[in-house]
């Protein structure tokens, strides 16, 4: 795996850096093949000394992420290597059960589309940030996984099968809608 660590307030010292790549370097007993993984790691010390540590580690079908603060800065690398650890077994338990699922289904019957219309907002806001990331293929299943693992409300996504964009969103009743664009 290649480690880009970065810090903000903080030295990134030999140590530090040995530690987070022991750690997380624990986690490639999980893929396939490592040599094409990116583990980008920003380490931060706030003004009341706390630190925090914040993990991505984009892959194909998959966006990893995970933050953790904590007045011990290898305390929060741990606690951030387990809560990836828990992701990744998670996601691969779903994987696998929609695999299986799939196969039955595609036994039984052909699945049934479903779809939301999107609404427009006139107002103004003032954007004071900017992402860009790549969308990847995949299913409306597999992007409410995706939105879980990072713990946002909204994921956006190339639907696998018709390749345009769509998203997926958290209702306010816990349940999710999806927005398909024409």
């Amino acid at each position: 795996m290649m480690y880009h660590i970065r810090g903000e307030n903080i030295e990134v010292t030999p140590a530090l850096r040995e530690y987070v790549e022991k750690k997380i370097g624990k986690l490639e007993r999980y893929f396939d093949r490592t040599d094409d993984v990116n583990v980008h790691v920003n380490l931060k010390v706030y003004n009341d000394g706390q630190g925090k540590i914040e993990v991505t580690i984009p892959m194909p079908h998959l966006l990893l992420r995970a933050e953790e603060r904590h007045n011990d800065m290898y305390a929060a690398i741990d606690l951030v290597t387990d809560k990836l650890e828990r992701q990744i077994r998670k996601h691969k338990t779903k994987v696998n059960r929609k695999l299986r699922d799939r196969e039955k289904e595609a036994k039984l019957a052909a699945p049934v589309p479903s779809g939301a219309a999107a609404a427009e907002n006139d107002e103004e806001f003032e954007i004071v940030r900017t992402k860009h990331f790549s969308l990847k293929p995949m299913d409306s299943e597999e992007a409410i996984l995706q939105m879980n693992l990072l713990g946002h409300n909204f994921f956006i996504f190339t639907n696998a099968e018709t390749n345009r964009t769509n998203i997926v969103y958290r209702r306010k009743d816990g349940k999710y809608g999806l927005i398909e664009a024409n």
